[in-house]
């Protein structure tokens, strides 16, 4: 977006007072998105979000008025009647990954996306190749392993989002109470839970058969996993959402299996494969029936992940 120049005249002078409220706005903002700054000269009015946790990100600001539509949601089959009643009035621009000319063709001023989220390192659809069309970019947090280092993914990466979401869209103090209620929500909860003996082993099984699809040390269910007291067996792999082989799985024998919900195959089908499985039989999730199920929206960053990790501490706890 361009800043309005600055005019000196003496009509505009007079009415100086007029500009007071944009001022007070706390425009132009400058946030941390990945390895780069940007900075926004007023709050974006014509926003796209791609995937379902990051549309329910700005919904939870209350930002729906500022989108012109979200993207990448259908084509994975993430949608769910909570998201449906919030972008009710929202078009799905894209039932997967939207082209730059989605965008463009949707007059989109904003695209809050990630890598893997949207976005694809070298792909068509960046933030250089949509700054030429006056299309700014914010990135999702976890995904910026993808571009730089970064810490282990944590909760901080959800708050981080929101607040620079807030300060993006001139909602700082919106933001701000949002997730101050995340915190004292969580650290009520965990401050609760029964001490366990020992952390509980999980491993997170998205998708895929032939090799399993997982989360990484810097993807988020590792900071939902930690929350509500297990260990990701996966951990120690220095990457975000990643595809491995069964065998470490097998090796490191996790308590619990968490299914990632979403896609053709259904949680009770990916369940069924490792129970049919002759090479998992001694795998004491296997053994002991000890899965959860976190729907798609809950095993990746935003709004629900509070709900997740209540969900695994009563899984572990069982």
């Amino acid at each position: 977006m361009i800043r309005l120049p600055v005019a000196f005249s003496a009509t505009l002078a007079a009415c100086a007072l007029l500009a007071v409220p944009a001022a007070a706005s706390g425009f132009p903002v400058t946030v941390q998105s990945c390895d780069r700054e940007v900075t926004f000269e007023s709050a974006p009015a014509r926003a796209v979000s791609n995937d379902v946790n990051l549309t329910e990100m700005m919904l939870a600001l209350g930002l729906s008025d500022r989108m012109v539509g979200y993207t990448g949601v259908s084509g994975w089959k993430t949608l769910d009647e909570r998201l449906r009643d919030g972008v009710a009035e929202l078009p799905e621009l894209s039932p997967e990954y939207p082209t730059k000319e989605v965008l463009l063709g949707a007059d989109a001023d904003f695209y809050f996306a990630g890598w893997n989220y949207g976005m694809r390192v070298g792909g068509e659809v960046t933030p250089d190749s949509l700054a030429q069309f006056g299309i700014s970019v914010y990135e999702l947090t976890e995904s910026c392993i993808h571009v730089m280092e970064k810490a282990k993914a944590s909760m901080g990466d959800v708050y981080a989002d929101l607040i620079n979401l807030g300060r993006i869209f001139g909602k700082e103090e919106d933001a701000q109470a949002l997730v101050a209620g995340y915190e004292a929500e969580l650290a009520d909860f965990t401050a609760s839970l029964p001490a366990l003996g020992n952390p509980v082993d999980v491993f997170v099984y998205d998708s895929g058969e032939d090799k399993p699809f997982t989360a990484g040390r810097y993807a988020i269910p590792t900071a939902l996993i930690e929350a509500a007291g297990g260990v990701n067996i996966m951990d120690d792999v220095a990457s975000s959402w990643v595809e491995i082989g069964w065998e470490p799985v097998i090796e490191r024998n996790p308590d619990v299996v968490v299914i990632v919900n979403y896609g053709a195959v259904t949680a009770e089908q990916k369940i069924d494969f490792m129970k049919s499985n002759p090479a998992f039989k001694d795998i004491p999730a296997v053994a002991e029936d000890r899965f959860v199920v976190l729907e798609y929206v809950e095993a990746t960053p935003g709004p629900r992940n509070i709900e997740a990790i209540k969900r695994l501490a009563a899984a572990f706890r069982s």
